[in-house]
């Protein structure tokens, strides 16, 4: 019984076969405030090359109340597994489906959501991967591209977004239908509804005879905080650089994006009617950070609706390839477009996106960038940091290695041939094979076709003068990790050797030498003879994907002035690089923390601060000796305090640094400054404490027992907004006594009511790494109740439960016992065995962490 599942073949079959020429969709969303179910009619117009052949369309609905194909009534026992079987096709064929399908709250599909601040109902769809179905009846593959068009009965009053522009409704009584033109064809997965009494702000990108109509939409409860403005700006860069850079006008006819509640992603490309989380619109005080990475989620979205809306891939198993350019396509926007607020973008993504897919790529799930994509069950795990990050390195590399001109000539003709249709990777570097004049199979194989990480390092020899005699650069392939497929191989890499010297306090580039690497050593003849620097940098400029270390002398440079480089990135770089070190075990947490104490004093890039902030967290959480652990703490809060008096009034660091040390606060006189800002009582110079500031320093109050559920029920007096209601969920759960975890593991494991984002609230809340005793006791029941739960649940409702639930704070050798006792006895899908497998080796590498910070404590007695 195939249940939810479809697999490619099945979908190979069913492409070679039909033909989808067009859908009229009807939906009434009149129930939409009682909530239930909706009526669903689908029209579908399609040929088949094999008249008298058999075949399926997709429907996940509680019912089917009519099938009709080609006149014919067929019995309703044909809808089954998700599926309604179509026998004895015709050349033309006419389908009617119609259904009762069920609104959901779990962000799949047709997510209803109330806002707890007017009351109102407010729909949005996400069909990526595969919940197109779940709305209409559908065939559900990115292939069977067709038209649609889609008729909506709704509440007067509201306003009702799709892909095509929004009509006028028509109607008098107290419900309405638009009526919205076709689309272009396009795939199911991007179409999109949005519906309520949302509110909107427009604008128009202009250029030459070129008009397309804006639109930037929210709840009416977040309207006194939606900057439009600040979005259209981001926009209209992203028009002005694609369409030069691409060549081609933007394909459809109107650009919205709608700030959505309760959304499961960052965003979603639906074609002219992009999705966004509505935590973009930031009620409080953020970080410039905070802005950037909006920024880049409105370009990575606009730069899909050219590579993934109009031109799509064939099938899955390119889903890379379809995020990886708009990831790669976010980063280039913000660093060239004229006019951008984030030149330095290149930095931000060394910082965030490197150390993703370096994390990804070292767990036993790594897989090729191409991975093998079976069956929908396959895709779904598979939005990971190989399929996002690394796939986006090495699009990187590759214009390195092609030039940037060639490789947006090839891009330009790849548009221009496929424009609406499907693709497969082969079209992509046949074009780039053109323009550029570079034979890439051999790149394609190695860099695309082989899992696993290279580690880059120097060897340098220096004379007694101090003048260098010879340099390399030595190129290893690390075994894969246990149960990963396929064997570490050597790669080409173009990467840069920068020269640093120290200039008046500041590490300043010198010079800098670009080169292949290939194989297991290559030289870099033009640094002999020269006297050696202060800094040699291995993949400056952050060209390439790999592991980077420094030779002994450079290391204790770097360790010395790491916050003294004088520009961004390369500080960038030597951060990821001790944080490799460090979860590789070649650098001890303590020395991590050091380090971190003293750079960030000097580090002025907001985005590396707070990443380094969270990484010093994590060190002491799970790689510090546990025997060490708290007085790592102790020096990490307090160095946390000491930076956050320190920061200018109003920075960006001093909000940062706020956040950071009501995560550790652990004294009384710490825990008293939490509470005196958060009444009031005391006050730093510049820091508004505002309503999000206010849950973040209750959070840390709560989970230490210095405030209790009356203080909880206070602050969501003054914030009963749906994102007080998570934050004071997160906050009950937190609470540290046996029965506060139990209520909460109740409520997620034993119920299903909760919403996606209340559930995890109510998780991000029970994790607690001061309170592993409390969580001791559930680890047993983790692995009592996750298959079940993953059997019963919807995809990102069971993965949040799976990854979010599972004792990654109890290290300890009996964690991996008894995860392995559960992979060896309850059988589990290979989806799920993944999510577990990854979240085991979370704890392998702790524990070889740990071992590593206990020697360094051994040696360093007291340090």
């Amino acid at each position: 019984m195939p249940g939810t599942n479809l697999t490619r073949e099945e979908a190979r079959t069913r492409a070679q076969l039909l033909h989808v020429d067009a859908y009229e969709i009807e939906l009434d969303l009149g129930t939409a405030r009682a909530g239930g179910t909706f009526r669903s009619t689908t029209v579908v117009r399609f040929s088949a090359t094999t008249p008298g052949a058999d075949s399926f369309i997709d429907l996940v609905a509680p019912s089917v109340s009519e099938i009709v194909l080609n006149g014919e009534v067929l019995d309703l026992a044909n809808f089954a597994d998700s599926r309604i079987a179509l026998p004895g096709l015709q050349a033309q064929n006419e389908l009617r489906v119609v259904a009762d399908c069920a609104y959901t709250n779990t962000g799949e599909g047709l997510h209803r959501f109330v806002d707890p601040v007017d009351g109102e109902t407010y729909l949005y769809t996400q069909f990526e991967v595969p919940d197109a179905r779940r709305v209409f009846a559908s065939f559900e593959q990115p292939d069977l591209k067709a038209t649609f068009r889609f008729t909506v009965t709704a509440p007067r009053g509201w306003v009702v977004v799709s892909n095509s522009p929004t009509p006028e409704p028509a109607g008098e009584g107290d419900t309405q239908v638009w009526s919205f033109e076709p689309t272009p064809r396009i795939s199911s997965y991007i179409t999109a509804l949005v519906a309520g009494p949302y509110v909107g702000v427009f604008d128009e990108y202009a250029s030459g005879e070129q008009r397309v109509p804006l639109g930037v939409y929210c709840r009416p409860s977040l309207r006194e905080f939606l900057d439009a403005e600040a979005i259209f700006d981001v926009t209209k860069q992203g028009f002005d650089y694609f369409q030069e850079k691409f060549d081609f006008a933007y394909p459809f006819a109107k650009y919205d994006q709608l700030f959505v509640p309760e959304f499961n992603a960052g965003a979603m490309e639906n074609a002219g009617a992009v999705t966004l989380r509505d935590q973009y619109v930031f009620r409080s005080k953020v970080t410039d950070a905070a802005y950037e990475g909006r920024a880049a989620t409105i370009l990575h979205e606009l730069a899909h609706m050219w590579f993934g809306d109009l031109v799509t891939m064939e099938w899955w198993n390119d889903l890379w390839l379809n995020e990886s350019f708009a990831t790669f396509a976010e980063a280039v926007c913000q660093a060239e477009a004229p006019g951008s607020k984030w030149p330095n973008s290149w930095t931000t993504f060394a910082n965030q996106m490197k150390t993703w897919a370096y994390r990804q790529d070292q767990l036993p799930s790594t897989h090729p960038i191409m991975a093998e994509i079976n069956d929908l069950e396959d895709v779904q795990v598979n939005f990971d940091g190989i399929t996002y990050a690394k796939g986006a390195s090495v699009l990187k590399q590759l214009v390195a290695y092609v030039g940037q001109d060639a490789f947006f000539e090839g891009v330009r003709a790849y548009f221009k041939q496929h424009a609406w249709g499907n693709t497969r990777l082969s079209d992509l570097l046949g074009a780039l094979e053109k323009a550029s004049g570079r034979d890439l199979k051999t790149w394609s194989k190695a860099w695309l076709e082989t899992a696993g990480i290279n580690v880059l390092r120097p060897a340098v020899e220096v004379a007694e003068d101090g003048t260098i005699t010879s340099f390399a650069v030595l190129q290893e392939a690390p075994a894969l990790p246990a149960g990963a497929k396929g064997e570490a191989v050597l790669r080409p890499h173009r990467i840069a050797v920068g020269v640093y010297e120290l200039q008046d306090g500041a590490l300043v580039r010198t010079d800098r030498i670009e080169l292949d690497v290939d194989g297991a050593r290559t030289e870099v003849p033009e640094l002999a003879g020269r006297a050696k620097p202060a800094v040699l940098l291995l993949n400056d400029d952050d060209l390439s994907y790999a592991k980077v270390r420094l030779d002994a002398a450079s290391l204790a440079v770097v360790t010395e002035h790491l916050g003294d480089f004088a520009e961004p990135l390369p500080r960038a770089l030597c951060w990821a690089s001790a944080w490799d070190m460090t979860r590789d075990g070649e650098l001890a947490a303590r020395d991590y923390l050091e380090l971190a104490v003293s750079g960030l004093t000097r580090e002025s890039d907001i985005g590396v601060v707070q990443s380094v902030q969270r990484q010093a967290k994590l060190a002491l959480d799970a790689y510090a000796d546990p025997d060490w652990r708290e007085q790592g703490l102790q020096r990490w809060a307090a160095a946390a305090e000491q930076h956050l008096r320190a920061a200018a009034p109003g920075s960006d660091h001093q909000l940062a640094w706020t956040r950071t040390l009501s995560a550790v606060a652990r004294t009384d006189e710490q825990l008293a400054l939490l509470a005196g800002l958060l009444d009031g009582s005391t006050v730093l110079d510049g820091l508004a404490v505002d309503t999000e500031l206010r849950w973040t320093l209750l959070s840390r109050l709560v989970a230490t027992g210095r405030a209790d559920d009356k203080a909880v029920e206070a602050e969501l007096a003054r914030d009963n907004t749906a994102a007080g209601q998570e934050h004071a969920a997160s906050c009950r759960a937190s609470r540290p006594t046996a029965e506060a975890k139990a209520e909460a593991w109740a409520s997620v494991v034993e119920s299903d009511v909760l919403t996606n984002y209340v559930q995890e609230a109510v998780i991000s809340g029970f994790q607690q790494s001061d309170q592993r005793e409390l969580l001791a006791p559930y680890a047993a029941k983790y692995f009592a109740a996750v298959k079940g739960i993953y059997e019963t649940r919807s995809h990102e409702i069971s993965q949040q439960i799976v990854v979010g639930l599972y004792p990654s704070f109890l290290v300890e050798q009996a964690t991996l016992d008894a995860t392995d006792a559960w992979l060896a006895s309850a059988e589990p899908v290979p989806a799920l065995r993944r999510q577990v497998v990854e979240a085991r080796a979370g704890i392998e590498r702790a524990l070889k962490a740990q071992a590593a910070d206990r020697a360094a404590g051994a040696r360093t007695p007291g340090h």
